[in-house]
């Protein structure tokens, strides 16, 4: 006995001395050697049991906890009998006294060594295991512990690590359900004598309260009528707010004891976690669920502190934090999808306890100045009952939509209420989200009911007109003013949007939505109030003073005010009308027709309007704030006319008689007279950008035969190639170079053959192509290039941006060009492909340069490499080779900037165009192309963790098995059939690919991973490569076999659902 306590008295020496903040790191690693050394001695765990029911040090205590955590783990089995009595009844006795006097760190590890003990020795050697537990959950002192234990075995037992085996999981699960029933109502049996401590009994029609308004059937007669189509509703919503259960309802509880509070605390979470994997059953009972329902009304009232002079005048954060946990565990119950027949009832009534708390929550309050009880409440508790609808609208309604019990138009009133009284912009987005899933549901039934859509439609249309209606005065500056203004326009987030932008989007996604099944009624709300606004902007031109200086003439700060307002709500109508073009093309085209043509030519007339006055330019008294509305309207005003390209191009080619194409013709040339004069350094950058967007439209989606007729467009053309677009952004000139060139090199529509005029169209394109590459073409003279750094320097923004526009140029045309389009493009790029080309060894050393040159030979292997041809490929096939020596790569691949993983990756992606190329004309490159993948470039990146570069590798080495298999495997696949022995070409570079693959599974890196997996499955589906011999010998087969099993279950996690029988369970793991 003196030795264990001089030895405990050193071991305290030693923890208190590990973690002084003096000690010396040389000194914690012996202390760590010295520690370990005592782990591994045969009777350390009853020295530990000792020190920890003899010290009073916390780190002792967990040291000694450690010391026994592993030998439970993975040395329990071989233990002798008596060894594993005598530990487990001293940790439950150990437990049993200390549990309230230790740390809770420490009482929690205890926690889980007797689990942990039971997860292994329960039922066959460990029979009280369980029977334990409950015991402790019956005892009013030790309940707390009980339930503690009691979710910890839950956790490690339902839900058990690797470490077991199947066969001991499913004993373990089968074990603990047998339990649930005990469990829950033992669970149930805490939760409600917490109640009947605390609960205050009111009547069944408690007089009105400042804090809880009126009746529900009073309350919500407003509510009701507000979009109901049940001439019952009334009677209906008043059942539904009846408390489900016998008992009395529980309102103005004081708040609880901290020992309560505790145990509630405890019983809710692990409900949450029982709810998380038990089945939905008549387990779960409804006494237990109207008494969770009890606590989740806690989270309904009024969040303040409570006096102790006057317990009852509110609740505390600590009693809205149960109805926090309350919700969590009916969020558990809803968020099983397979619901068995004979728990729909049960459901039912679950949803109507949830009514109750809806009518509660969207009752009107005299505790704040907005009468919003959502506003009082915990953010948490907003958040869990929101989830809550979520789950309900997108698992469980279509079950309860025809249920004559369940009035879903007025749950859909509810809602309603509930969204518009959000406190926050994210509950709002979530509750807008939940709308979006409704109506989805409602698209989906509609598709696959088409005798009942009238019946579908008329049934929600008062319903979501009123939403949409409700949305739409949200949105609007004339209602909301001071609450939008809060929502910041200039920082943009990770969407490249500010917050104004996000909370406009989410509102138009859902009118959006709305108009997709009732386009005409969501179309004529939008319309109105966008013919308000836009004749209060029309008529600015009268208050324009003309003098020396344009001055408005409005100048009162209230009218300033309105104006302000109006042209924000312009904005954002026109932004709404131009979401709706979708619905005017297509099959509704000739149906819309009329409606689509008043819209195009009004928004063309406000483009005119805004090009014509220029408003942005003239001075007010309120300028600051002024001068961005104008500039935002006429940008959006563009934009919108943009959406409605489609349809002028579906007008264009469908115009027959005469008269149509003559108003064709004018719509198009008025688009371009008012948009053309706007791509200029005099107009805001932001209205340029719109405009840019909008000829782009014009120039590539409706390209009328006509507009190389039109004045304005041949100025247009000589002023860009003069360089009018200099002075702009790079995104304005982008766009702008590619529209001029592609209404040069698409074909137009509509138009035969004959009637292109492609030799004309490919003089103006090379033409133009030259003017606007000028600067570049004066650096063909390489040798004076080759011999200067210094102009070698100076020339690397002129070829990056020249190159970026070429690349740019290629690229647009990849998908919609024909054959003599490619032509055209290639004839005007060839001289300077070839100068390229030959400057590409002088800039070898120039990061930046390599990349852009390298960026436009890929565009032009994906995109015209036909127009190439074959000997002029095989040049720069052989360049790119010569160049990127091992060295060079090396370099390339650990340059201190990402720019050159960008370059390889690059470089590896034109391979990729040649290893999938048809034909023999490039597979004498293939043997090389091999040697730089797995001889240079992949022994540099193969053990650096970071993913770069390694995807478009392995991408590569996939396209040479896949369109190559020949290269290795000579013989048919009937000689392979009848010949024992396969003929095999480059077995050493085919191992190394393989050997490669295998590597790559045996690295953290799960993108990686999944894609070679797949890649191992289209090899094998194509060539059948899991039959190939030395892929069972040689290939990942050795190094992945026993990773593969090991992350058969684990893996599985990390990858999409739907993919895990192709990537684990599939031939890959049944070949090895």
């Amino acid at each position: 006995m003196a030795s264990d306590e001089a030895s405990l008295r050193a071991l305290e020496g030693l923890m208190t001395e590990f973690f002084h903040v003096q000690t010396t790191n040389e000194r914690k690693r012996q202390i760590e050697e010295l520690l370990n050394n005592f782990s591994q001695q045969k009777d350390a765990w009853r020295h530990c049991l000792f020190y920890m029911a003899n010290t009073g040090n916390e780190y002792v205590m967990m040291y000694c906890m450690t010391v026994l955590e592993n030998l439970i783990n993975k040395q329990w089995i071989g233990q002798a009998a008596e060894h594993k009595n005598e530990m487990r009844a001293t940790l439950n006795q150990f437990l049993l006294s200390q549990h309230n006097k230790v740390p809770t760190f420490v009482r929690n590890k205890l926690v889980l060594l007797v689990v942990n003990i039971g997860r292994i020795d329960w039922p066959h050697f460990y029979p009280d295991f369980f029977s334990n537990i409950l015991q402790l959950i019956q005892e009013q002192e030790t309940a707390a512990l009980g339930i503690i234990l009691l979710q910890t075995a839950s956790e490690e037992l339902a839900c058990p690590r690797e470490d077991l085996s199947i066969a001991r999981k499913e004993e373990l699960r089968r074990l603990l359900l047998a339990q649930i029933p005990t469990v829950l109502g033992l669970l149930n049996g805490v939760l409600e004598a917490i109640l009947e401590r605390h609960r205050h009994l009111v009547t069944a029609t408690p007089p009105p309260s400042p804090t809880h308004g009126q009746s529900a059937e009073r309350g919500d007669k407003n509510l009701v009528s507000l979009f109901s189509t049940s001439p019952h509703a009334g009677s209906i919503l008043s059942n539904m707010f009846k408390s489900p259960s016998g008992k009395d309802k529980v309102e103005h509880i004081p708040p609880l004891d901290e020992t309560s509070h505790q145990l509630s605390v405890l019983s809710l979470s692990c409900l949450a976690h029982l709810f998380s994997w038990i089945p939905l059953s008549s387990m779960i009972t409804p006494s237990l669920l109207s008494t969770i329902f009890h606590f989740a009304e806690f989270g309904c009232e009024h969040s303040a502190r409570t006096s102790p002079s006057n317990p009852n005048s509110s609740f505390s954060t600590m009693e809205q934090s149960l109805g926090v946990l309350a919700m969590n565990c009916v969020n558990e119950l809803l968020s099983k999808n397979c619901v068995p027949q004979e728990f729909e009832d049960f459901l039912l009534q679950m949803f109507h306890q949830t009514f109750n708390l809806l009518q509660r929550l969207t009752k009107e309050t005299s505790m704040n100045s907005t009468g919003n009880r959502l506003a009082d409440l915990e953010e948490d508790y907003v958040e869990k009952f929101t989830e809550f609808l979520r789950l309900f609208v997108s698992i469980h309604l279509r079950r309860f939509e025809s249920n004559s019990h369940f009035p879903v138009i007025e749950f859909l009133s509810l809602f309603f209420k509930y969204t518009f009284k959000q406190p926050t912009q994210e509950g709002f987005y979530a509750c807008l989200d939940i709308w979006t899933v409704f109506l989805d549901y409602l698209q989906t039934k509609l598709a696959t009911r088409d005798a009942e859509l009238e019946t579908i439609i008329s049934m929600y249309k008062e319903a979501l007109l009123s939403l949409a209606s409700q949305i739409m005065q949200r949105f609007q500056f004339r209602y909301n003013q001071s609450q939008l203004e809060e929502l910041d326009d200039e920082t943009l987030d990770d969407d490249s949007q500010t917050e104004w932008q996000q909370f406009l989007r989410h509102c138009l996604e859902v009118i959006a939505r709305i108009s997709e099944l009732m386009p005409a009624p969501t179309f004529t709300i939008l319309f109105e109030p966008f013919q308000e606004n836009l004749q209060v902007y029309l008529g600015l031109e009268q208050y324009i003073d003309n003098g020396t200086t344009r001055r408005l003439t409005i100048a009162a700060e209230n009218e300033c005010r309105r104006l302000h307002c109006s042209l924000r709500d312009l904005s954002s109508f026109l932004q709404s009308l131009g979401r709706l073009a979708e619905h005017f093309i297509g099959e509704l085209f000739t149906e819309r027709f009329t409606d689509a043509q008043t819209l195009v030519e009004r928004l063309i007339h406000v483009c005119a309007y805004g090009s014509k006055l220029k408003l942005f330019e003239i001075h007010s008294s309120a300028q600051s704030v002024l001068q961005a509305d104008f500039i935002e309207v006429h940008a959006q005003a563009l934009a919108a006319l943009k959406a409605y390209s489609h349809w002028l191009a579906q007008f264009g080619v469908e115009s027959g008689p005469e008269p149509a194409k003559v108003k064709f013709q004018s719509l198009v040339s008025a688009i371009v007279d008012c948009t053309v004069p706007l791509i200029s350094k005099q107009i805001p950058d932001k209205i340029v950008q719109s405009a840019s967007h909008l000829l782009l439209s014009v120039m590539t989606t409706i390209r009328p035969p006509f507009l190389l007729t039109l004045p304005t467009i041949q100025h247009l053309y000589t002023s860009v190639s003069q360089g009018l677009c200099e002075p702009m952004s790079q995104e304005v000139q982008l766009l702008v170079y590619r529209s001029l060139s592609n209404y040069l090199l698409l074909p137009w529509p509509n138009m035969s053959e004959a009637g292109q005029n492609w030799p004309d169209r490919s003089a103006n394109h090379s033409s133009f192509i030259k003017q606007l590459t000028s600067a570049y073409r004066q650096l063909k003279d390489t040798n004076s290039l080759a011999n200067s750094k210094t102009l070698q320097t100076e020339a690397v923004p002129c070829v990056q941006k020249t190159l970026e526009v070429l690349t740019d140029i290629i690229n647009s045309i990849s998908e919609d060009g024909v054959s003599n389009s490619k032509k055209i493009c290639y004839q005007s790029l060839q001289d300077l492909v070839q100068t390229t080309l030959t400057m590409f060894p002088i800039y070898i050393h120039h990061p930046e340069a390599i990349d852009s040159m390298l960026a436009f030979f890929l565009a032009l292997f994906q995109s015209l490499r036909v127009q190439m041809g074959v000997p002029f490929t095989e040049q720069t096939i052989q360049t790119f080779m010569n160049m990127f020596t091992r060295q060079q790569l090396a370099d390339t691949i650990l340059h201190e900037s990402n720019t050159g993983h960008k370059i390889v990756e690059k470089f590896l992606s034109i391979l990729q165009v040649i290893v999938g190329e048809p034909g023999s004309n490039f597979k004498r490159f293939l043997s090389s192309i091999i040697s730089i993948c797995m001889d240079q470039i992949y022994p540099v990146i193969a053990e650096r963790p970071s993913p770069d570069i390694k995807p478009t590798l392995f991408e590569l080495l996939f396209n040479i098995l896949f369109h190559n298999w020949r290269y290795f495997f000579k013989g048919t696949v009937l000689t392979a059939l009848h010949s024992k022995t396969e003929e095999m070409q480059h077995q050493e570079q085919f191992v190394a690919i393989m050997q490669s693959f295998g590597q790559s599974f045996l690295q953290p890196d799960i993108g990686v991973f999944k894609q070679n997996l797949e890649t191992l499955e289209k090899l094998n589906t194509k060539w059948k490569l899991y039959h190939k011999h030395i892929y069972a010998e040689l290939a990942p087969g050795r190094g992945v076999r026993l990773h593969l099993k090991k992350l058969r279950n684990s893996v599985v996690a990390l990858i999409p659902p739907g993919g895990a029988d192709v990537y684990v369970t599939g031939n890959a793991v049944a070949a090895l």
